[in-house]
């Protein structure tokens, strides 16, 4: 299987991803959704590629689905319906589809070719982009998984019309994200929006992609650049995992968690990297502007610094942060005294 990124975009992608299936002749297509997909997307999908699949495999919607028995429900789907090495499976869906089923194409048999069709502004702008696969471990985030890129990404505004606001929110919060790491202009251009209606968002989807795709190119593996792309998740996956399963807290999408994390380390790069408090000022009002304020108490704050040591990017139990010393320059693997983090959360929670 490859390791390259190929991406292409809106009708014309689809064109070619038919060209790409027919090409490599494959004994049987499957194609992955969820319910919500299932319902919304996969007759309009199916209708405007002319794709015949072999099956619809449907999972349950949502994170608490991504799971190892998920996947083993889909292996023995795809086992029974005769599934081989030459197979190939289409995700059709969010960030929960295309991550979960790139993992399942990827030990089926050892491996057989996946192509991502993402249907959320998140999925677009950051799941199915960068080879990044896998599972949830309990409640902690993608703790299982490998590193491959999809056949191919076809990235495609209309599915944005079938979703809520609150997971158009979720998306672009990665966006912002891809801003405060890599473009100060771009991230000037995104806080500057007055909404996220998919007619304004589409224009500005493709720079997005392309500062992801630059940096995973670069850095398929993580070693080094490609942890940039981690600002903001250290916390924001802590903060995601905690309301994931706490019965009394209103679940978080990830983008919303993510907003949280990026302003707690806004804060943190005021003390550790020199940011100036003016800039962390600028991203937390940008990301009040767009996002709810979030209730967090003392007790909350205790649960979810316990569920940093079991972050993936920890290396001989220190957890390592990624910050900014300025908009659009981060700094990758530093450590924070324990003392700034409650600060941190003050700083989110003050007017």
């Amino acid at each position: 299987m490859q390791n390259q990124i190929n991406i292409s975009y809106a009708s014309e992608g689809l064109t070619a991803l038919v060209q790409q299936l027919n090409k490599h002749e494959y004994t049987s297509l499957f194609v992955l959704v969820d319910e919500n997909t299932e319902q919304y997307c996969l007759t309009r999908f199916l209708a405007q590629t002319d794709l015949n699949p072999t099956s619809v495999l449907v999972m349950q919607a949502g994170e608490e689905n991504k799971h190892l028995s998920t996947c083993e429900k889909l292996w023995n789907q795809l086992s029974s319906l005769g599934a081989d090495r030459n197979s190939a499976l289409i995700n059709l869906g969010g960030g929960v589809v295309t991550d979960l089923g790139g993992f399942v194409a990827c030990t089926f048999k050892r491996g057989i070719d996946f192509y991502n069709i993402p249907t959320t502004l998140l999925s677009m702008v950051d799941a199915s982009v960068g080879g990044k696969t896998g599972i949830d471990l309990g409640a902690l985030k993608n703790q299982i998984g490998v590193i491959q890129e999809p056949q191919q990404v076809v990235i495609d505004s209309q599915w944005l019309s079938t979703l809520p606001l609150e997971e158009v929110r979720s998306g672009f919060a990665e966006m912002l994200k891809h801003g405060l790491i890599a473009d100060p202009n771009y991230w000037g251009k995104l806080k500057g929006l007055m909404d996220l209606t998919p007619e304004v968002l589409s224009p500005h989807i493709k720079p997005s992609v392309t500062v992801k795709s630059e940096v995973v190119k670069k850095d398929p593996y993580e070693k080094g650049l490609r942890k940039i792309l981690n600002f903001g998740h250290t916390l924001g996956h802590a903060i995601e995992s905690y309301f994931l399963v706490t019965p009394s807290k209103q679940r978080l999408l990830h983008g919303e968690a993510i907003a949280i994390g990026m302003v707690l380390e806004a804060y943190l790069s005021i003390e550790c990297c020199g940011l100036r408090p003016e800039e962390a000022k600028e991203i937390k009002i940008a990301f009040q502007q767009f996002y709810p304020q979030v209730e967090i108490k003392k007790e909350d704050v205790d649960a979810i610094l316990a569920l940093l040591r079991h972050d993936k990017k920890n290396k001989a139990g220190r957890i390592n942060f990624v910050l900014l010393t300025k908009i659009g320059i981060p700094a990758i693997d530093v450590q924070v005294p324990q003392v700034l983090f409650q600060k941190a959360f003050n700083f989110y929670a003050s007017a």
